[in-house]
């Protein structure tokens, strides 16, 4: 019998045909984690098919099987086929995605030096092979990943091959093991009845010390009377290994080792077991229209069209998940539900914890490899009925899979942004057909490809045009808060000169009063856009990304790069002109945070963006301080708008809500008309009421004005028709080609090699509907020192055109959310 193998080397295409030895027949499955030798390497594979006649004359032997079970189900790998099919990408890219990271290992290169060799050549090294050799010399032999952690942005590998060539360094092929595997406690449990333990008590050891020790451990032991962690012993009786050992040879405990899972769910679950607020919500018409079309698709098993859960924030959207998910657990299915940030897991996480009690596991990047590891597990044994979290919980291993969410489906962090590239939407509607499961999209604002695809029936609208909770008259119909429109160039004809207009300020100043709180959101991090020398007009900027360093005062001053982490001091003097005259200019929001506090001293504030939330559980912790009334003000950047639902939030201050408006993206107007509309709806969402102050320099702008509406049928026409009339998505498709290059002058001459290419096959292959944009540098066109170009494919399938062709160095996105 032969198997097809999938390696897991990310830019090799296809399937492999291996051999399955005697040893190992009778034991090896579909979908199966195994090694296997591919030229002179040892890699990882995943077994997806099996034969009886290879494709080649010639094949070698799987190895050995990683884990007994499989680790990617039928349906799992049918979804990777479909994957890499619809996004031009790989087979092994998108297997690899559905593994868990540290399960998931690639073939490596050990390095070692030899010395004699190496006092030969060393005269004339360059500084990158000194600097390897060096490292070596310190460090002893290193795989080629860890000498990437030391060197980073060099291409070290070519500039050492001529060492490898002379002899100086050694290499040989190299797996590493597997860094997660299951977690073991030691456990210490009482092996005789209470009476015996205790009439050994009085001779346990031959000192004082050591026999009040012992009999401590004993007697916890005794009075516990279950297995518990010998780290308790210690803590509870003061004793050592030593002592446990001692009375495991007199036969009085016993220690053993027990398997426990790491879930990073137990202290949360903890809590939401104390919650005694949860009861029976009654549905309002809307939603019980909503919720039987959904139960009837569940009940019928017709999956044939997704649902698009079409509803205004605040409409009751979690709850009808919420009755979706208990349906489908009551026929023995299980459920993924997708948010696009961490953000937003813990609000999310324990409603649907106080709902399923241990049921429930979490999937996010934050998360130990352990945690996900153990996560991953459970969902394959099926121990857990529901998986919430980000992109990645999209493949857990469920063995039934019979329904999957996507929370704020039109957000572009469903988007991954590095290859492989796809979305996780788009894949969660293939993975739904394929697994014969019901699949609903939720949004306040679904993409104008998503409210499309209802239009033309490809999927089913099931609209929430209300708010659930009571609101003040002076509410919409819709019971969404009021805007209104300041127009800061009238504040600066005013001479205010102040970040905040006259009415934001009042408004703020009565919601403190009143003991509510405030939301205040500008979509840019720091204190200053960018610094520049006031003499000269020299501005400081990223040497590997050339775009604006920004200002940060956090902690110390700083100038921070946004896109690739670059971080200097602020110089006292112009690097160009040497003159002391650097200042900082702009907007973000360190000042907004700044400018609250030298406001309104006596108000507690918070401040949410990237900064603050890099550690793990930073989210959760600055979310129940702020929910708990421990903070006033809340400052943030796009996190806010994620779908919090904050009942004591009254005001919603938009700092400036022209960012991002005018980029040269098609994409962009929908971007910002998104961010405005569910920020304004993170008011007014209890009886309280609320109103949004929006702050503007382009007050007359119709994203402006639909978003301060709340006018979502309005901006989808307006925005159709800008599509229709420029010839993108939804009445095209796009297919986005990016070359990266430390030169500038070779990557715009790959780009136009490829163009040149590109154009000959629309002549020869009859493919002129297919129009080309490009090449050109990106908008942004410089990141983490390397220069960008690009190519857009724009059609009814432009995919067909560069499906056959050898594309290695480029970066492939079909549909991508972004341009620039």
């Amino acid at each position: 019998m032969f198997a097809a193998v999938v390696v897991n080397v990310p830019a090799v295409t296809g399937t492999f045909d291996y051999r399955v030895p005697p040893e190992l027949a009778g034991r090896v499955s579909m979908g199966q984690l195994v090694t296997v030798p591919f030229g002179r390497q040892i890699l990882q594979g995943v077994i997806v098919g099996f034969m009886e006649t290879p494709s080649v004359p010639e094949t070698k032997p799987i190895l050995d099987i990683l884990d007994p079970l499989p680790v990617l189900t039928h349906i799992q790998i049918m979804l990777a086929e479909e994957m890499a099919k619809a996004n031009l990408a790989h087979l092994a890219a998108m297997v690899g995605l559905m593994l868990p990271p540290g399960l998931n290992q690639q073939g490596d290169v050990l390095y070692s030096v030899n010395s004699d060799q190496w006092s030969v050549v060393s005269g004339q090294a360059s500084v990158i092979q000194k600097r390897v050799v060096d490292l070596l010399n310190e460090r002893g032999p290193l795989r080629g990943r860890q000498i990437d952690s030391h060197i980073k942005k060099v291409d070290w590998r070519k500039a050492v091959q001529y060492l490898v060539k002379r002899g100086v360094l050694a290499t040989q092929s190299v797996l590493p093991a597997p860094r997660v595997r299951p977690k073991h406690v030691r456990l210490a449990q009482l092996a005789v009845p209470p009476e015996v333990a205790e009439a050994a008590m009085q001779n346990l050891g031959k000192t004082e010390a050591t026999q009040k020790r012992r009999a401590a451990a004993l007697g916890f032991l005794l009075r516990t009377k279950v297995a518990v962690n010998i780290s308790w012993v210690y803590a509870e009786s003061g004793c050592n290994l030593a002592d446990l050992e001692e009375l495991e040879e007199r036969e009085l405990i016993r220690l053993f080792e027990s398997e426990i899972w790491r879930d990073p769910l137990e202290q949360a679950g903890q809590r939401a077991n104390m919650d005694t607020g949860a009861r029976e919500v009654e549905l309002t018409p809307e939603q019980a229209h909503a919720f039987d079309e959904i139960k009837q698709s569940i009940s019928s098993f017709d999956t044939r069209h997704p649902f698009l859960l079409h509803g205004v924030t605040g409409s009751g959207k979690t709850e009808i998940y919420l009755r979706a998910v208990e349906e489908v657990i009551k026929r023995r299915k299980q459920a993924i539900v997708l948010v696009p940030e961490i953000a937003l897991t813990p609000q999310t996480v324990h409603r649907f914890l106080v709902r399923f009690p241990g049921q429930v596991g979490l999937v996010h990047s934050k998360l130990s490899e352990g945690e996900r590891y153990d996560t991953w597990r459970r969902a394959r044994a099926g121990l857990l009925k529901v998986v919430i979290g980000a992109r990645s919980a999209l493949f857990a291993p469920l063995p039934d899979l019979g329904l999957i969410v996507a929370d704020e489906c039109h957000d572009s962090s469903y988007y991954q942004a590095d290859p492989p590239f796809y979305h996780a939407v788009t894949a969660a509607q293939m993975y739904s057909q394929i697994a014969g499961a019901v699949c609903i999209l939720g949004s306040a604002t679904p993409s104008i490809m998503q409210r499309y695809q209802a239009e033309v029936g490809e999927s089913v609208r099931l609209e929430l045009p209300r708010r659930v909770t009571p609101v003040f008259l002076t509410e919409s119909a819709a019971g969404l808060p009021p805007v209104s429109i300041i127009d800061m160039r009238e504040e600066l004809k005013a001479g205010n000169r102040n970040i905040f207009s006259r009415e934001l300020t009042e408004a703020l100043s009565n919601t403190l009063a009143r003991g509510e709180q405030a939301i205040l959101f500008l979509n840019r991090r720091g204190t200053a856009t960018y610094v520049f020398c006031r003499e000269c007009g020299y501005v400081l900027k990223c040497p590997n990304c050339d775009t604006p360093l920004t200002f940060h005062v956090d902690g110390k001053e700083r100038l921070l790069c946004h896109r690739c982490g670059y971080a200097r001091g602020k110089p006292k003097t112009c690097p160009a002109c040497g003159k002391p005259s650097i200042r900082e200019y702009g907007l973000g929001s360190e000042r907004v945070e700044a400018e609250v506090n030298a406001l309104f001293p006596k108000a507690q504030t918070l401040r949410w963006d990237w900064e603050t939330t890099r550690q793990k559980d930073a989210h959760e912790l600055i979310l129940n301080h702020f929910a708990s009334h421990r903070a006033d003000v809340l400052v943030g950047t796009q996190m806010l708008a994620k779908g919090l639902d904050l009942p004591l939030v009254t005001l919603v201050g938009i700092v400036l809500a022209d960012v991002g408006l005018n980029l040269p993206d098609p994409f962009a107007a929908e971007r910002v008309f998104q961010v405005l509309t569910q920020v304004a709806g993170r008011a007014g969402r209890s009886s309280h009421g609320g109103r949004v102050v929006l702050q503007t320099f382009d007050s007359a702008n119709r994203v402006i004005q639909l978003a301060s509406r709340h006018d979502f049928a309005g901006f989808y026409e307006s925005e159709l028709q800008e599509r229709r009339r420029l010839g993108y998505p939804p009445f095209t498709q796009l297919v986005r080609l990016e070359f990266r290059h430390h030169d500038e002058i070779v990557a715009g001459e790959q780009a136009r090699a490829l163009a040149t290419k590109i154009e000959n096959l629309r002549t020869t292959g009859n493919l002129q509907q297919i129009s080309v944009i490009g090449p050109v540098p990106c908008f942004f066109w410089k990141q983490d020192g390397q220069y960008r170009w690009q190519i857009v494919l724009r059609g009814s399938n432009p995919r067909e055109l560069v499906r056959g062709l050898k594309l290695d160095g480029w970066r492939v996105e079909v549909e991508p959310v972004s341009l620039l």
